[in-house]
């Protein structure tokens, strides 16, 4: 069985894999856009089933390790920050509980084209949102691609976090490096540049368009009108040409005023109802050949019949710190023990 990053292990940390989530041939284009991290449906001893990461070979495992941790930190609906990580002294991997996704170069190829406007429209209004929580945390994503964005039934999932970080130092070129997608990568990190915050609105805009057209980097004419403004500036080589935030929120709420009721967006819980609040994912926001993709993973992976070892590995390592300017935010602790392991005994 082979995967997009070589050979798919059958077993990492404590669970036992079943099938890679990121399919060599899912795209809708040519060869897929590159992938940060190696991703993998796995299952414990108990049979929990979970989405469990490992690094790219060359990628620095001790930068991969603390971008994993820092992520259990991230806030906002649509991030999707690690649960568990592997112990000190084990080659780096870190979890999360599993849920039917789809990335995002996957989801197009079953389409077979490109995601309707009003549909690219509440997925840029959901990540452009997470964005601000996370840039209001005082901290850069870092790690934002096509094959970064997971789609769910119940919305997006922003994956990756700091994999631009985790894929080389600061002052060496990142050009080519392992999981790194030429077209989302702003030119002052793919020139070494310490990853900022204007580089995720670069990184957003350019997977936006490849939502809209299936190209990171498509001619102007290829992007939809009512988007064309929007990504044509998150785009800017310039970072201090790009948009904020709030104005992305802005320029998604109203790029279809004439548009109310599209089936699947609503407005986020409290929210405005004022003309140009962005709307957010709700049910039946995706086209219905992407549910049917997504039961069909599911039932796929339930049905999978497979050895699972019965060991109790070490509890995962604590969090790290988060840096300055940003305490690390009053969240719980994640759980000490992977699922499907028993909690070790304490006698």
């Amino acid at each position: 069985m082979k995967a997009a990053g070589g050979e798919v292990p059958r077993h990492i940390g404590p669970y036992t894999v079943i099938a890679c989530l990121d399919d060599e041939h899912g795209a809708l284009y040519g060869p897929p856009p590159p992938v940060p991290e190696r991703r993998f449906f796995a299952r414990g001893s108990d049979g929990d089933t979970v989405l469990v990461c490992v690094p790219h070979p060359g990628v620095d495992p001790g930068r991969f390790a603390a971008e994993a941790g820092m992520s259990r930190y991230l806030l906002g609906t649509w991030t999707a920050p690690a649960t568990w990580l592997a112990p000190p002294g084990e080659a780096p991997w870190h979890a999360r509980a599993y849920e039917p996704a789809l990335p995002l170069p996957m989801a197009l190829a079953v389409l077979g084209g490109p995601l309707s406007e009003p549909t690219v429209r509440v997925l840029g209004a959901a990540l452009a949102d997470t964005l601000s929580v996370v840039h209001g945390q005082g901290l850069a994503h870092a790690g934002i691609s096509p094959a970064s964005v997971l789609l769910t039934a119940e919305g997006p999932r922003l994956t990756c976090f700091g994999a631009v970080r985790a894929a080389g130092p600061d002052g060496e070129p990142r050009y080519g490096l392992p999981g790194l997608e030429t077209g989302s990568l702003a030119p002052e990190q793919a020139a070494g540049g310490h990853p900022r915050q204007p580089g995720d609105i670069h990184a957003l805009g350019a997977t936006l368009a490849y939502a809209a057209t299936g190209h990171t980097v498509p001619e102007r004419g290829e992007i939809p009108p009512v988007l064309r403004d929007v990504l044509t500036a998150c785009l800017a080589r310039d970072p201090a040409a790009r948009p904020g935030t709030a104005r992305l929120l802005e320029a998604f709420g109203s790029a279809a005023p004439d548009m109310p009721g599209t089936p699947g967006l609503s407005a986020a819980p409290g929210a405005s109802t004022a003309p140009g609040t962005p709307e957010v994912p709700g049910p039946g926001w995706l086209p219905g050949r992407l549910v049917a993709a997504l039961a069909r993973q599911s039932a796929v992976l339930l049905a999978a019949d497979i050895p699972v070892p019965d060991t109790v590995p070490s509890p995962p390592s604590p969090a790290p710190p988060v840096p300055p300017p940003s305490p690390a935010p009053s969240v719980p602790p994640p759980s000490s023990v992977p699922p499907g392991t028993a909690a070790p005994s304490h006698d």
